[in-house]
């Protein structure tokens, strides 16, 4: 039940950052936008102290740890796998092209319209 009210709390806040960007109408630019700011991190930092908010927090963590062993292609790998890519791109493009043509000279010539 205390993680529901802080998760309350936490949308209110967020509700009051967008109402004072639209309060604050007639003022500057930066001013609204910085309440705005202001609403979200401190509905953030309220549901950051919830069970769910904790539970993120390792998740996140594990993810950020776990995206630092992706072992990532080199240039070289990267350029040569571009490159098969596009030439398998025009292969089949040509190899489209191809059938097309063929399937419609035959209904050309089923339908008598043969040229």
């Amino acid at each position: 039940m205390n993680d529901r009210i802080k998760f309350a709390l936490g949308a209110i806040l967020v509700i009051a950052g967008l109402g004072a960007y639209y309060y604050l109408s007639e003022r500057a630019l930066i001013i609204r936008v910085l309440a705005l700011l202001a609403g979200l991190a401190a509905g953030a930092a309220v549901s950051w102290a919830t069970g769910p908010g904790q539970d993120f927090r390792g998740f996140a963590i594990e993810s950020w740890a776990e995206a630092k062993r992706v072992v990532w292609p080199t240039a070289t790998e990267t350029r040569n796998t571009t490159l098969v890519v596009f030439a398998l791109v025009v292969i089949m493009g040509v190899f489209l092209f191809v059938v097309d043509f063929a399937i419609v000279k035959v209904v050309s010539v089923l339908m008598g319209r043969a040229e």
